[in-house]
């Protein structure tokens, strides 16, 4: 990655020695390893040098939600409680070891991902720090995992910024927004040009949205209409409608830029009723990996 490594900055400062994973120095030099947030499997032969195994913190309440991406796919899906596990590396499958030390945390109503991470590493570094002061009894004390609710968390990729509009309900695009819009803001296509989406905001909080008599009629997934009282786009989903603040397209932009830009001449008469060419369609991006021979090396 460009720039340092924040644990290697740190140990900088601190005048701890550092080693090139996975190239650990002398065998026998250390009694235990921590990874966190790691995303690459650990060799048996690796995990063998240490004399207390490896141990690894994972922002979810195991088995929910194994992989790389745990705390995005709880926001994503809503879940109401996730949590922090301090559990024991295995080689050859992630995530799957014992269990040293776990605890419950509520999920925040309205919390994104980022605000989420935030909470759950100074959970996990306080939690990581109880076990290696007791690490023996710690481990004596670890159970194994359970094999009911086990669910998985790949990896995000920028794909999943794509919104259907045809698919995801109101409550869905919200939920998409708070997990990943720190990582890829949402995108949709606007007369064959793609645009970003930030500032998403419910409908039932927009100051006299309610007060607005929707026309229904002839709105299809993507329709756009404007909401002059809190200068708020308001787009239709499968269910529902969501509010947009702020759009890029070439450059960013505030919804009554973008109103007065792109979408005004359709709505002179009347900005409640729906007009079927005044819409973001999804977009889809194409995700294959390119062969060498595409990538002319």
């Amino acid at each position: 990655l460009p720039g340092d490594l924040p644990v290697r900055s740190c140990a900088r400062e601190l005048r701890l020695p550092t080693h090139e994973w996975p190239h650990t120095g002398p065998l026998g030099q250390f009694d235990v390893g921590v990874v966190a947030s790691f995303g690459r499997l650990l060799s048996e032969e690796l995990i063998l040098q240490f004399p207390y195994g490896v141990l690894n913190v994972h922002p979810s309440y195991l088995p929910r939600w194994r992989g790389p991406a745990p705390i995005v796919h709880a926001v994503l899906h809503g879940d109401k409680v996730t949590g922090v596990t301090i559990m024991e590396i295995k080689p050859k499958r992630f995530d799957v070891g014992p269990i040293i030390k776990q605890e419950e945390f509520p999920v925040p109503p309205h919390c994104t991902a980022k605000e989420l991470e935030v909470i759950l590493s100074k959970m996990g570094a306080n939690m990581l720090i109880e076990v290696l002061k007791n690490l023996p009894e710690s481990l004596r004390n670890r159970k194994e995992q359970p094999k009911e609710g086990v669910t998985f968390a790949p990896k995000i990729t920028i794909a999943k910024s794509c919104i259907k509009w045809e698919e995801q309900t109101a409550v869905q695009i919200i939920q998409l927004h708070r997990a990943i819009g720190s990582m890829f803001p949402l995108q949709t296509l606007w007369k064959g040009s793609t645009v970003k989406l930030l500032d998403f905001v419910e409908v039932h909080n927009i100051p006299g949205f309610a007060d607005q008599v929707l026309n229904d009629h002839g709105a299809v997934p993507g329709s756009l209409l404007y909401h002059k009282l809190s200068q708020t786009l308001i787009a239709r989903c499968k269910e529902g409608w969501v509010g947009i603040k702020t759009v890029v397209l070439k450059k960013k932009l505030t919804a009554v830029d973008f109103y007065n830009g792109y979408m005004h001449s359709w709505f002179q008469q009347n900005s409640k009723t729906v007009h079927q060419e005044c819409r973001f369609q999804t977009l889809k991006l194409n995700t294959a990996k390119k062969t060498l021979k595409e990538r002319k090396i």
